[in-house]
C-alpha cells in the first residue's frame, strides 16, 4: 500500500481522562519535520489531547530523548517520534534508520511507553514531502493516531 492509497488519519476517542502527548522532533529538514508535526498536532488537538513539543539533534537520539521524558518530573501518557532521514551516497542512512528505528522500538517496549513512530526514512525530498504535507496523507498524523491506539489499548488493559 502506498501512501496515497492508505485511509486518512482521523482522531480516535480517547479513553479516560485528557492525555499529555509529548512530540519528539528531530528537525534536520526543518521544512518536512514542521509538515509532520502540524500534521501531529491537528489530530492532537482533534483528540482533545494536551501536548508539548522538544526539539532534540538528530534522528539517533530520539529514543534517548524520550527515555529522558519518560524518567522527567513532567508525566506524558504518550509520545511521537517526529525526524527524516533521506538517502545520501554514503553508508550513513542504513546504519542511522536501522538503529534509530531499533532504538524507538526498543524505549517503547522497555519501558512500556505508548509511543507513535514518525520516522520518515527515503530515498528523496520529494518523498519526504509527499508524506509531510496537509493534503491529509501525514506521517506525522498517523504517528499521532498511533500514539493515541496504543493509549487506549493500554488504558483498557490496565497498563497505565
Amino acid at each position: 500500500m502506498s501512501t496515497a492509497d492508505a485511509p486518512l488519519p482521523s482522531a480516535p476517542p480517547v479513553q479516560g481522562s485528557r492525555p499529555r502527548v509529548l512530540i519528539v522532533r528531530a528537525p534536520y529538514y526543518v521544512a518536512i519535520i514542521d509538515g509532520l508535526r502540524d500534521g501531529a498536532a491537528r489530530l492532537l488537538n482533534e483528540s482533545g489531547a494536551a501536548f508539548d513539543v522538544l526539539d532534540i539533534s538528530g534522528a539517533l537520539e530520539l529514543a534517548t530523548a524520550i527515555r529522558f521524558a519518560a524518567r522527567g518530573r513532567v508525566h506524558y501518557d504518550a509520545y511521537v517520534a517526529l525526524g527524516c532521514v533521506i538517502r545520501g551516497e554514503t553508508d550513513h542512512y542504513d546504519h542511522v534508520c536501522r538503529e534509530a528505528m531499533a532504538g524507538l522500538t526498543r524505549v517503547a517496549l522497555d519501558l512500556g511507553l505508548c509511543l507513535g513512530n514518525g520516522l520518515l526514512t527515503v530515498h528523496t525530498e520529494a518523498q519526504a514531502t509527499a508524506r509531510s504535507g496537509a493534503d491529509g496523507h501525514n506521517k506525522g498524523a498517523e504517528a499521532a493516531v498511533a500514539a493515541l491506539v496504543q493509549l487506549n489499548a493500554a488504558r483498557f488493559l490496565g497498563a497505565v
